[in-house]
């Protein structure tokens, strides 16, 4: 068992005739010499665990700088994702709204045809009408009036 400082300090020597007696130096040099031997001992492994224990923290730093980039890269390329797909998303909602404005363009224009359509087709029937009222009106001189407002009403009615 080591000697603690303060046991070495309070050691007692026996004293002979001549001074201290030998076998109770020596022996008091042994247990001190022991003591000394086992602190040494233990500070050489608690020196080699500290060396361990540095080696270890530098590879945790390590790692943990590591780490700390590729989070940081991870956070980057999650940004850049975002930003890649809110552009996307930007030229789709152009590229749908060029889209709608385009068809409206096209209803737009087969609107103004059918109405074109329709007006010259109108135009159509009432000369139609009025040629067919002009020949019944001459063919039809002396007939029945009420056959005649028929006739024109259904004509009319075609016509729009």
């Amino acid at each position: 068992m080591p000697l603690t400082p303060v046991e070495v300090r309070h050691l007692e020597l026996r004293r002979g005739l001549l001074g201290y007696r030998r076998s109770s130096v020596e022996r008091a040099i042994e247990e001190v010499a022991d003591s000394f031997e086992a602190v040494w001992r233990e500070r050489a492994e608690l020196g080699e665990r500290v060396h361990v224990l540095e080696s270890e923290i530098a590879r945790h730093v390590e790692l943990e700088t590591l780490l700390r980039s590729t989070l940081v890269s991870a956070e980057r390329a999650a940004q850049d994702m975002k930003e890649q797909a809110r552009r996307e998303a930007d030229v789709i909602v152009q590229e749908a709204g060029a889209e709608g404005r385009r068809l409206v363009r096209e209803a737009i224009a087969e609107k103004e045809r059918l109405l074109a359509e329709t007006h010259r087709i109108r135009v159509m029937l009432r000369a139609a009408l009025d040629v067919v009222t002009d020949g019944a009106e001459e063919t039809h001189a002396g007939s029945d009036p009420e056959a005649e407002a028929t006739d024109t009403a259904g004509v009319e009615r075609l016509a729009g």
